[in-house]
């Protein structure tokens, strides 16, 4: 019997308001890890007895009203670390676990990367800052735990085939090549997209802007990644984006991505 290891990646822009629908989402689709970005809540105001009778333990970093990230897990999770080590940082962006699967374990970084505002602001450089200490960072990881998978909200677009208008939206934010440089950084990490790995529809997004009738018309970019290692490239079988959550009542304007390994 093949085991399968399911991992998710979900930006809930408020757990506060969108606890209900995440654990609607688990009990339809009953990932083993599912890593959540924008929080907007303290850890003292985390529901983690909620998802606990769900079947899920959770380990969070929070911050009011912004931010924020948590793994909810059904495997037991060691060696958690919050936010970058060595790199400075009031916002709650980044947490890690080790999963302890049948298989072996496997490291599952989740991050809530920085969004930048615009090119020549003080928020994008902050980005950069950001980017280039979480570059170093998951190289060292890399060379201790080489089953790795990062999930979240980059909060970039990897090339032309993830935003819908590429050429009106060329060098803003979200579609910078200095911003898609630091992509590829990562790439040559030894990671990979696995969304890529697989055949797709065009014009596949994970995020809508409310504005506008964004979801309908699927005016959407894709910014949401699961990046695999080396190590477990051969293991990735699908990588899917879930649209069905954005047409939830009150959604969050991100919807979930499931890499399935074996």
């Amino acid at each position: 019997m093949i085991e399968i290891m399911k991992i998710a990646t979900w930006n809930v822009n408020s757990l506060t308001v969108r606890a209900p629908q995440v654990l609607d989402w688990l009990a339809d689709n009953p990932v083993d890890v599912l890593g959540l970005q924008e929080l907007k809540l303290t850890e003292d105001k985390f529901p983690f007895a909620v998802f606990e009778a769900a079947g899920y333990s959770a380990c969070a970093l929070g911050q009011k009203t912004y931010n924020g990230v948590a793994l909810l897990s059904r495997l037991p999770i060691a060696d958690v670390q919050k936010n970058i080590p060595g790199f400075e940082d009031e916002q709650a962006r980044v947490i890690a676990g080790t999963v302890l699967s049948a298989a072996g374990p496997v490291r599952v970084v989740n991050g809530y990367f920085v969004n930048g505002q615009a090119p020549d602001s003080d928020k994008f450089a902050y980005k950069m800052r950001w980017l280039t200490a979480l570059q170093a960072w998951l190289k060292l990881e890399l060379t201790q735990y080489p089953r790795l998978v990062l999930v979240g909200d980059f909060n970039i677009t990897a090339d032309d085939r993830d935003s819908y208008d590429p050429e009106g939206l060329r060098e803003t934010i979200h579609h910078t090549t200095a911003e898609r440089d630091h992509f590829k950084a990562l790439i040559s990490l030894g990671l990979t997209d696995a969304f890529r790995q697989f055949e797709q529809p065009e014009k596949s997004f994970s995020w809508w802007d409310y504005r506008d009738f964004g979801f309908r018309r699927n005016r959407g970019l894709r910014i949401d990644y699961t990046l695999v290692s080396d190590a477990l490239k051969p293991q990735v079988q699908a990588c899917v984006i879930d649209k069905l959550p954005r047409k939830n009542e009150r959604p969050s304007d991100h919807t979930p991505v499931t890499v399935t390994l074996s």
